[in-house]
């Protein structure tokens, strides 16, 4: 499990990934804005691994 911040509202939300990082569209519950979660660490929203 993740910790995603959403570029739309900067609000902090947990994702659970299906299969591999690359390239995962993720909904935001705050705002309803989707966005790419990468696998690559300098594009991704990823704060951290929990």
């Amino acid at each position: 499990m993740y910790l995603v911040k959403c570029p739309s509202c900067k609000n902090n939300m947990k994702y659970q990934p299906r299969g591999s990082l690359d390239k995962k569209k993720k909904r935001c519950v705050y705002c309803g804005k989707s966005f790419t979660i990468h696998s690559n660490q300098k594009k991704s929203r990823i704060i951290k691994k929990l």
